[in-house]
């Protein structure tokens, strides 16, 4: 047997956020799609559990015979010895068989189920993710699938087979005392309603340990992602400290939850002793008044041991199955939210190749809760030319190139590329035009061909070794322990922030996108890295439309066009030679940074 994933059966992000309201409902969904091998694991479970419950009669059958042939032929007893024996290996090769099934069962569905969670997680907007620990959303998908998978355990291993062995117990018992069988029914079913009822009032408390559960993974993972800078400042002791408390708020909140659990399982355990020994007291009465036989006493006891202990199990899985469905649902209400920004329905690609054109329609854009930062903004910029942003903080800046990257979407008129609408546009249209090197680059934990390759994932390796060479990097990857093949670390921790740059701008060569933009690229930099790195650029922009936001003016002095931009409009529009010339805010900027209007020139 093998494990196979049903791509054809995936489940779409609407079904998944409205699942996400009914844990049960998100279950049977996976299981569904898996159900040939969920149905054999259940008929192994009956028939160990029939088994099971006919060895009682088998117990039985052996008494009597054993009791009628004591002097008698020996055919008869080795009959029911055979029986007997026959029962027990069946019941415990059926159990195996359902072991091995759900070895390949349960990991299919906990693989499809992070699969899927993972797809959604994203798709969601960047503003999703600045609002949560990333340590957190890791957490809470694996902590999903390991509920999915304790549950699956939980249902066919602990919750079925007691439910199994009640039903077969108690049809069994029906042929010595149906009054005894009734009145078992009925005590079976009232103790399992009163444990189930007072789990149920558990819920909070498992539900809130699941939160702080999270809640701590996700301090622990963003403690250890900024380990330099808790070094730089000393705060290895606080940090512990701040760790201890959160620790003892999920201890405190572990502790009462598994403290109501001990309270329902000594509930039952009190009820279940008077229980079973009235049953043993009613079969001895039924034995002496020469109703039932020695083997019939021997089986009723046993059978209701096997209902009252039967019920006890359910009770038990049923409260560790209420525990861990607060946890899936509680990860899944995290997880599984509404996208922000999908594709429209009728969303294209473009008509034909990207030239490039950017077009900013009076735009309006303000960030939640508060004022507008760009207020009817308005720029053209033609295909292969290069435009540089120029402005003081909180100008708007950025907030443009995050729109045209559709990390936002624009709250009033139009943003264009080539005539077309961005909302207009699929995810993969858009992105396939658009190139980016930012100030802080990321980079994978892995190695150095495949961060490059990342632009383009299709790239040959001597595509990548191109890319390389054109963004000056071939020199310090090939010095290397491992070249092309060298781990870079987490982000990038083992190169230098020029050597980070270099490989954003190696990917985005590979990448080969008719738009650049370009944020704050070499402000980090020291004068030698940004040399090397604004000579890559260099290379890197012959042919494309550029937008740069940068702080040091010397950067753009070949650009076509220079936009000074002042509370989310444009002050100044033209060329650094023209700019130069006239009284402004450009010449300010040139006078705070001390350049001279030769070096500029």
């Amino acid at each position: 047997m093998t494990t196979t994933v049903d791509h054809s059966a995936t489940i779409s992000d609407a079904d998944l956020v409205r699942l996400s309201r009914q844990p049960l409902a998100f279950m049977f969904r996976y299981v569904r799609r898996h159900k040939v091998q969920h149905i054999a694991i259940m008929l192994s479970v009956i028939l160990a559990v029939g088994c099971a419950v006919g060895s009682s009669y088998a117990v039985n059958f052996l008494v009597d015979t054993l009791n009628s042939h004591r002097n008698g032929p020996m055919g008869p007893v080795w009959r029911a010895v055979g029986l007997l024996g026959g029962l027990i290996a069946f019941d415990n090769m059926a159990w195996r068989i359902g072991g091995w099934i759900s070895t390949y069962a349960f990991v299919t569905v906990t693989g499809d189920l992070r699969r899927d969670l993972f797809r959604h997680l994203t798709g969601h907007a960047p503003s999703y993710f600045a609002d949560r620990m990333p340590g957190t959303l890791a957490g809470r998908i694996s902590a999903t699938a390991t509920a999915m998978f304790t549950l699956e355990n939980l249902t066919f291993w602990n919750v079925l087979p007691p439910c199994l062995n009640v039903a077969f117990s108690i049809l069994l018992m029906i042929i010595v005392s149906p009054l005894m069988a009734a009145v078992l029914v009925v005590l079976a079913g009232l103790l399992s309603w009163l444990m189930f009822s007072l789990a149920a009032g558990g819920r909070p408390l498992h539900h809130r340990y699941a939160t702080e559960a999270a809640r701590v993974d996700g301090e622990l993972l963003d403690v250890i992602n900024n380990m330099p800078l808790v070094r730089a400042f000393g705060a290895t002791h606080r940090e512990r400290r701040r760790f201890g408390e959160r620790m003892k708020g999920e201890m405190d909140w572990r502790g009462r939850s598994l403290r109501y659990l001990e309270k329902l399982r000594l509930v039952h355990a009190l009820l279940t002793a008077i229980m079973t020994a009235g049953l043993l007291v009613w079969a001895i009465l039924l034995w002496h008044s020469h109703k039932a036989s020695v083997g019939e006493v021997v089986m009723v006891t046993t059978l209701g041991f096997m209902i009252l202990h039967g019920t006890r199990d359910l009770a038990v899985a049923l409260v560790e199955t209420i525990q861990h469905m607060a946890r899936l649902a509680e990860a899944l209400g995290t997880l599984l939210l509404p996208h922000d920004m999908p594709d429209e329905a009728d969303a294209t690609g473009f008509n034909g190749p990207p030239r490039g054109e950017v077009v900013f329609d009076n735009v309006t854009y303000a960030y939640p809760g508060g004022s507008p930062i760009l207020d009817g903004f308005n720029l053209r910029v033609e295909g292969g030319t290069r435009v540089g942003l120029v402005g003081r903080s909180g100008s708007g800046k950025t907030t443009v190139l995050a729109l045209l990257q559709r990390l936002r979407y624009i709250q009033g008129g139009r943003l264009l590329i080539d005539g077309v609408e961005l909302r207009s546009l699929t995810e993969e249209a858009l992105r396939s035009v658009i190139s980016v090197v930012p100030q802080d680059v990321s980079l994978f934990h892995r190695s150095v061909m495949e961060n490059i390759r990342y632009g383009k994932p299709e790239a040959s390796d001597d595509e990548v070794r191109v890319a390389a060479g054109n963004a000056g990097c071939s020199d310090f990857i090939e010095a290397m322990p491992e070249g092309y093949r060298t781990e870079v670390g987490d982000r990038g921790v083992k190169l230098s922030g020029g050597q980070r740059q270099r490989l954003a701008i190696a990917r985005a060569f590979l990448r080969n996108a008719p738009i650049l933009l370009l944020d704050e690229a070499t402000s980090a930099l020291d004068s030698e890295s940004e040399q090397k790195v604004q000579e890559a650029l260099e290379r890197l922009m012959v042919g494309r439309t550029v937008i740069a936001v940068a702080h040091r003016l010397s950067t753009l002095r070949d650009f076509d066009r220079i936009i000074v931009m002042q509370s989310g409009r444009v002050l100044q529009d033209g060329s650094p030679a023209q700019l130069e010339r006239i009284e402004g805010p450009y010449r300010d900027l040139l006078s705070l940074q001390a350049v001279s209007l030769e070096d500029v020139a």
